[in-house]
């Protein structure tokens, strides 16, 4: 009889520490859903891995575009010649001190062959010439440089326009005599008005240093 009592305690302490029976398909549906879950973090961080990607490629893309025409915008731009002359209608010409230019008392005060600088278009700097009977010249030349855009002084001694920043020359008229300046000066109408003042208006006409357009317009 205690033999048969030691045998059902032991049988009921064995069960107090077994495992609590689970329905059959329990355990699969449990690690089923767990690795949905995980499936659904590790989706959650790839898209935003994806957006972080994205952004960081369009940041990257606009620093190497603004670097780009920084630096290339003014390589393109040292190739064209610098803008003068050209512009809406006539101006008329002023002085140093910003005043109108009254032709008679002008030419009064200036010799032949004289040349000058007056404001012009666009406020450009631009060459009076009075001729050797002591008119107006009809055209006046821009002063601005083809090659690198310096004003380019009027030599007297050496009757022709000769620019200190890289060596190019101009005949009296504009043309160039030495590079390296591609190209010649720019020219404006010079006239007198009922006013009595010098006015400068747009040259469209051929240029006849060069017998084809104008390259300022």
């Amino acid at each position: 009889m205690k033999l048969i009592i030691s045998l059902f305690a032991l049988f009921a302490s064995a069960s107090a520490f077994s495992p609590a029976a689970r329905p059959m398909g329990v355990q699969r549906a449990s690690t089923k859903s767990v690795a949905q879950v995980q499936m659904a973090e590790m989706s959650d961080d790839l898209y935003i891995d994806m957006d972080r990607r994205n952004l960081m490629n369009l940041i990257l893309l606009g620093s190497a575009t603004v670097t780009v025409g920084a630096l290339g915008i003014p390589y393109i731009l040292f190739f064209v010649p610098p803008g003068a002359g050209g512009g809406g209608g006539g101006v008329t010409a002023k002085d140093a001190l910003g005043d109108d230019i009254v032709a008679s008392s002008y030419i009064e005060s200036k010799g032949a062959k004289d040349r000058s600088l007056a404001q012009g278009l666009k406020g450009d700097a631009t060459y009076l010439i009075i001729k050797e009977d002591k008119s107006l010249e009809s055209y006046g030349l821009n002063a601005v440089c083809t090659h690198l855009g310096c004003v380019v002084p009027w030599s007297a001694a050496n009757n022709k326009f000769m620019c200190p920043c890289h060596g190019s020359q101009y005949a009296p008229d504009g043309a160039v005599v030495r590079g390296p300046a591609p190209l010649p000066l720019a020219l404006a109408h010079c006239d007198v008005k009922d006013d009595g003042k010098i006015y400068f208006s747009p040259w469209t006409e051929e240029d006849f240093r060069t017998g084809g357009k104008g390259w300022w317009n």
